[in-house]
């Protein structure tokens, strides 16, 4: 069973050779804008653990907006049905950094992966633990079975001091009252997150709570089955900033992308996945991380449809 799944990497990597490279780093963010395009890496985790890749698979990147997944896992246990009075589940259709819909939704965001939403489930968190970030961080370092995996202070340095637009949305939320958290202390928080730097085997292992529906990697239970099931779903309708529907036409699975050029996805009661290339499309999604997914499940065969 352990090496069932890498030919199928191997075949991939070797089939997308000539696309990693392609797209550009999120320059808009200093400390990202010097990743190798060029560079990939992908791994696959079993539900027992077992854990195999190709490619650059073992070296940290900076995971970024794939820690909303995970802070969304955190938040939920806690907090259960009321942190959807916070955020919604519906995709949104614009950029992940847009203001536009807040207003007119009375600063309601539309779903827990854009910025917007992924900042109430942190103030969300914070509120709960008084530690989102050292929360998210340890919880990561369990499940990955890493304890070096930490924030690049760095990157959270980069991210605070071109942050402006995060916190034009957090004070935005916090004048209608969805946000408690101090808006400076919750940029902290959120920039912190999103800096934390982790491999593909680190971020499939640690994934693999939600291919096992709910039960973390000591099999004790972090959600119930319908929220795991939650989860994944809105992966899937919102993983991908607003090109969500194209993921799931291609790769057929749930996915969360960050602008560090990594994408998880998951195969329910099966495995879970990671791939990473820096390169971006216009969406802020791996240009090489999409083709990958897309080609590991038209090889597999595995998907949710």
């Amino acid at each position: 069973m352990m090496q069932s799944f890498l030919p199928v990497l191997e075949r991939v990597a070797e089939e997308i050779e000539g696309l990693a490279g392609r797209g550009r780093p999120a320059d808009y963010i200093p400390a990202l804008a010097a990743a190798d395009p060029r560079s990939f890496g992908m791994a696959v985790a079993e539900v027992d653990g077992s854990v195999y890749g190709v490619g650059e698979w073992q070296r940290p990147f900076s995971t970024q907006s794939v820690t909303k997944v995970f802070t969304l896992a955190l938040a939920l246990a806690k907090e259960g049905d009321a942190l959807w009075e916070h955020v919604g589940r519906e995709p949104s259709g614009n950029p992940f950094n847009s203001l536009v819909q807040l207003e007119y939704e009375q600063g309601i965001p539309r779903n827990p992966f854009i910025n917007a939403g992924a900042l109430v489930v942190t103030d969300r968190l914070h509120r709960l633990t008084g530690d989102a970030s050292g929360s998210l961080r340890d919880f990561l370092r369990a499940e990955s079975g890493n304890d070096d995996l930490d924030f690049d202070r760095d990157v959270a340095a980069s991210e605070t001091e071109h942050g402006d637009r995060n916190a034009a949305l957090a004070h935005f939320m916090a004048s209608y009252g969805n946000i408690g958290t101090p808006v400076p202390t919750l940029l902290r928080e959120y920039f912190r997150q999103c800096s934390i730097e982790a491999s593909c085997a680190d971020l499939a292992v640690a994934t693999g709570f939600l291919a096992r529906h709910g039960v973390r990697a000591d099999g004790s239970r972090l959600l119930t089955r319908s929220q795991a099931k939650q989860i994944n779903a809105v992966m899937l309708t919102c993983g991908t900033y607003d090109a969500a529907g194209d993921f799931a036409y291609r790769v057929g699975l749930p996915g969360k992308s960050g602008v560090g050029g990594a994408i998880i996805a998951v195969v329910p009661g099966r495995c879970t996945l990671c791939v990473w290339s820096p390169g971006l499309d216009e969406r802020g999604n791996s240009v090489a991380g999409v083709v990958a997914l897309d080609r590991f499940t038209t090889i597999t065969g595995l998907s949710v449809f």
